[in-house]
């Protein structure tokens, strides 16, 4: 090998990285503002403090489900923590607390307004919520953030039986499928809130629904099937990023809490096999926000081993998606009829999380 060649292709790598992810840095702070202004120009009902699903000049809006706020309070806690002094969380919590129930024994947040219809529960819509509520009660110390997950928990807890041996169900009231988007950020759940009070039941409770995962839904090569048929026991083996992402958060969190470094090494394995699967002829698949969550996972992976080339890729797809997939009002997606909140709101997050790296 030409040792003076590679060299010098290896450090013109490096400027190039460097140079992208500076140009990007600019580029995020705007795109950024841009998108949360859209947010609440064409998808924010500021009568009713609630959220519109999509943003379609054809169509009645109708407010949206649950599952897109979950994206839009995760990525309003990634925009506030970049501008401290804007006021990003609160309308989407007034508009979440506008989905909570306690008509059952167990409160939680039902999938639709509950003024406007009796809904199902979804476990993963609630886990969501409670993720990027402690996101938020690690960086403000607001008590009320910490007590709505653990109330959360503990509805997600009424989810688990020994039926397959374990594991969350994905719905309340449906009990045909237990699902790694369910279980998944169950376990990041529990680990944040062992972090936060010592309190070895989540632990425990983490690590269960890590093993019961790694047996009956990781696929062969490493990433994770979506769900397991109940009773059949039948896999469905469609995989997602987001579920790849969750279970390569959790491999990370649980080597920082225990130190052994075998779940460093399959977060490291994992993150490759994702790479390799996902990131296909320069893009990733087209949910945004199930990348978003899959960019979590790397991030916490990068937090520990610094090596901030191996995010390179959501780079690349995150400045694509601004090039070729914005239209004339400056909203986000592949469908040129109709735009959808989670979409944005998961490219908000995209760029913010992209922006505090740089």
């Amino acid at each position: 090998m030409n040792i003076k060649k590679y060299f010098t292709c290896f450090c013109f790598a490096l400027c190039f990285y460097n140079v992208h992810s500076q140009t990007s840095a600019i580029q995020y702070k705007s795109w950024i503002d841009t998108l949360h202004k859209n947010i609440y120009c064409y998808f924010y009902d500021s009568t009713a403090k609630l959220f519109f699903e999509e943003y379609s000049p054809s169509k009645q809006q109708t407010h949206s489900y649950l599952w897109p706020l979950c994206a839009l309070i995760q990525a309003a806690n990634e925009a506030e923590e970049i501008n401290p002094d804007s006021n990003y969380i609160s309308p989407v919590v007034d508009a979440i607390n506008q989905y909570y129930t306690d008509a059952l024994l167990t409160p939680a947040y039902q999938a639709s307004v509950t003024t406007e219809k009796k809904d199902d529960r979804f476990y993963d819509d609630n886990q969501w919520i409670a993720i990027a509520y402690l996101d938020i009660y690690n960086r403000t110390h607001e008590k009320k953030f910490l007590e709505t997950s653990k109330m959360i928990y503990d509805f997600m807890m009424t989810g688990y039986d020994t039926i397959s041996g374990g594991g969350l169900y994905w719905k309340y009231d449906d009990k045909s499928t237990k699902n790694t988007c369910s279980n998944g950020p169950g376990i990041l759940v529990a680990l944040q809130l062992y972090k936060i009070t010592n309190d070895k039941k989540y632990l425990n409770t983490a690590l269960q629904l890590y093993n019961w995962v790694n047996a009956h839904l990781q696929s062969p090569d490493l990433l994770y099937y979506d769900n397991i048929k109940i009773p059949s026991l039948k896999i469905d083996s469609v995989k997602y990023t987001y579920n790849t992402g969750t279970m390569l958060q959790a491999n990370v969190l649980l080597y920082n809490i225990t130190h052994k470094k075998e779940y460093l090494q399959k977060a490291e394995t994992i993150a490759e096999a994702a790479r390799k699967y996902f990131y296909k002829d320069g893009k990733l698949p087209r949910n945004y926000w199930f990348n978003a969550v899959m960019l979590r996972g790397f991030i916490e992976l990068y937090k520990v081993d610094g090596n901030k080339q191996a995010l390179e890729f959501f780079y690349n797809d995150a400045d694509r998606i601004w090039q070729n997939e914005k239209d004339s009002q400056d909203l986000l997606g592949t469908n040129a009829n109709k735009k959808t909140l989670i979409d944005q709101a998961a490219m908000l997050e995209i760029y913010a999380r992209l922006q505090k790296l740089n």
